[in-house]
């Protein structure tokens, strides 16, 4: 990226140095002027033309409103952040509405540099995208005046004593069809070639004593329409009787064609945003909440831990343990939803995928359900993300258990097509089926019959998302009181990245005392870690903050035997205070975690090749294998 111009509005020589560190930090190349009144920042603007404008909201002669608006008038285009500690919510949104671009906490200030990018990102394509129209409404131009020295149709038509057609040039023939004379003889035709619902209008114009436009809709003899702009006036009479009408008909079809074209690809655009949005809202979200979850699963597993094995409260929290599971899934599902979740793809069998997602769906869908599994024999593998079959097995399970509220039967069926290509799953249930109307919106985002609380209409819109993305197809059959059959086409591979081996963790697993420093700048999630690992014979170190667990390790010579750390933390990230250990222990084991899951890189971080990654909420025994592995392998 080219050199970024940044203007800063504060009135700290030391906090706008913090923001262009932070900057810096990220790999921009940074140039800034500073400004503190309104002079300074109009001199800016003029004279420097900053690339982004990043402002402080409390400062004691100006105000963070009246530098937007400065911003605001001198270029719309130019992005205006709000960096502060002492905005309220509300203020901060109506800063946003005002026009402000994004708003960062100076806590949190690792969110900067990537709202940088991306409002610059943002601002380029908005200035190209001003181009494009500007170069549209010149096009326009230019046609308008070819076309208004084109051979338009001029015309004469007498309304009393009778109508008749008095005058027509011959460019009506090459835009109708029908030649002058056949309008002569038939004074009617030019108003039968009217589209019924514009006659009216057409009618309406014609006894007006000045002239005026309208547009009309002409049934052409090829069977076409053209839309035809009339500019005619009446001619009256010495008692103002409308008499005559005379004037010029254009073809403007080509112009409509192109604004209702306009019209669609903005609409495209704007359900495209919409759509970046929500992606972009689902990942914010998905972090915060998964450090709950991870929170909460944790202390359910070790609760459920310490409890007899028969006790009455062993259930409850096993309860707590499936309800984050579910929370997770439905965490996964969003992403999956806004193509924001990895796909992690291994060379499955999917008999074994349908035979071990019967013993589960056994257990959840309920004595009144028949589960039947018809496994074809000598499938061909097939290369996916196992979870997000499991998904779409799942989502499409759930539906057609809510269909057989009183029960029934339902089949899970694999095949693989005659040619080899492709590995059918069917799921086949025998409920009350759906209307036509209803199977033609099934797969539609956020569609449901469950009625509000009992659904969110993203099961089906999901499961085709992945399996369209997995290079597969997917449909459903049913007929009211028929029942329904979803069929996924998935494409066979003999080969293909083989997943990874899990390998079962023996009770033997676990610390002999080897120190781990955890670094996490959640609190619940560090605690509920630093009681796993000490409870698995670890000796623990912990610390919410890099910088100060890299000052533990170095100045205070503290020596452990791995870093378990988050990725995304304000100051330094994951994979930094990694770089920096291993300055002095190239062969320090690092394992990262974070709730960030929307991308292979968590945050845009690169992570070394040879530190795992625990995706939150992460399962205790999942914990405790990837560590004792990752000290295995570093013996």
């Amino acid at each position: 990226m080219d050199e970024v111009k940044v203007l800063v509005v504060d009135d700290s020589d030391d906090d706008a140095l913090l923001i262009i560190r932070q900057l810096t930090k990220a790999g921009l190349e940074v140039s800034h002027v500073r400004a503190d009144t309104a002079a300074d920042v109009a001199a800016a603007l003029t004279d420097w033309s900053p690339d982004v404008v990043i402002s402080d909201y409390t400062m004691p002669s100006f105000r963070a409103e009246e530098a937007l608006e400065q911003v605001r008038a001198h270029d719309a285009d130019i992005p205006f952040l709000l960096v502060s500690g002492q905005v309220g919510e509300e203020t901060a949104t109506a800063m946003m509405r005002a026009g402000a671009r994004d708003f960062v906490l100076k806590g949190r200030l690792a969110r900067l540099a990537p709202a940088v990018q991306r409002e610059l990102r943002e601002a380029a394509e908005r200035r190209r995208r001003r181009r494009a129209e500007d170069a549209l409404r010149e096009s326009e131009e230019r046609f308008r005046l070819i076309a208004e020295h084109a051979q338009d149709i001029i015309f004469r038509y007498r309304l009393v004593p009778e109508p008749v057609m008095e005058y027509l040039s011959p460019a009506v023939e090459a835009i109708t069809g029908y030649r002058p004379e056949q309008f002569y003889e038939h004074p009617g035709l030019i108003f039968s070639l009217v589209e019924p619902e514009d006659r009216v209008v057409l009618a309406q114009s014609w006894c007006e004593d000045h002239e005026g436009m309208v547009t009309i809709r002409w049934n052409l003899r090829s069977g076409g329409v053209a839309w035809i702009e009339q500019r005619a006036g009446a001619i009256l009479d010495r008692d103002g009787r409308a008499v005559a009408v005379e004037g010029i008909l254009r073809d403007i079809t080509e112009r409509v064609r192109a604004e209702q074209n306009k019209l669609e690809l903005e609409q495209q655009l704007r359900q495209s945003e919409r759509l970046d949005s929500l992606g972009r809202l689902a990942g914010g979200i998905a972090h915060d909440f998964n450090n709950i979850l991870a929170v909460i699963s944790g202390y359910a597993t070790m609760l459920a831990e310490e409890l007899e094995e028969n006790g009455p409260n062993r259930a409850d929290a096993q309860a707590i343990e499936q309800a984050a599971a579910r929370g997770s899934a439905l965490t996964r599902q969003l992403l999956i939803f806004s193509r924001l979740e990895p796909s992690r793809p291994e060379t499955l069998d999917l008999n074994v995928v349908a035979t071990d997602m019967q013993r589960l769906l056994a257990r959840t869908l309920g004595e009144d359900i028949e589960l039947r599994t018809v496994l074809g024999p000598d499938l061909p593998p097939i290369t996916m993300d196992r979870s997000k079959l499991e998904q779409v097995l799942m989502n499409a399970v759930m539906n057609s258990r809510a269909a057989m509220p009183s029960g029934g039967r339902l089949t899970i069926g694999t095949a693989a097509e005659p040619d080899g290509d492709f590995v059918c799953l069917t799921i086949t249930d025998t409920g009350c089926g759906m209307a036509p109307e209803v199977a033609a919106r099934a797969f539609e985002p956020f569609f449901t019959t469950k009625g509000r609380g009992n659904g969110t209409g993203l099961g089906l819109a999901t499961a085709y998302g992945v399996v369209t993305d997995a290079g597969g197809t997917i449909g459903l059959e049913s007929q009211p009181d028929q029942g329904t059959t979803v069929r996924v086409r998935l494409p066979a591979g003999s080969t293909g990245p083989a997943g990874e081996a899990v390998v079962a963790r023996t009770p033997s697993a676990g610390g002999r005392g080897q120190r781990i420093l955890v670094v996490e700048d959640e609190d619940g999630v560090r605690d509920i870690v630093c009681r796993i690992l000490k409870k698995a014979g670890y000796d623990v170190r912990a610390s919410g903050d890099p910088q100060e667990a890299l000052k533990m390790c170095l100045d205070f010579n503290l020596h452990v035997d791995a870093l378990l750390s988050d990725v995304i933390m304000p100051g330094m990230s994951g994979t930094q205070l990694a770089a920096e250990l291993r300055r002095t222990r190239p062969g320090l084991p690092v394992l990262f975690m974070s709730g960030y899951t929307s991308g292979p890189k968590p945050g845009g971080q690169e992570l070394p090749l040879d530190a795992p990654l625990l995706y939150k909420p992460f399962q205790t025994d999942q914990l405790l294998q990837t560590l004792d592995q990752l000290l295995h392998r570093s013996r």
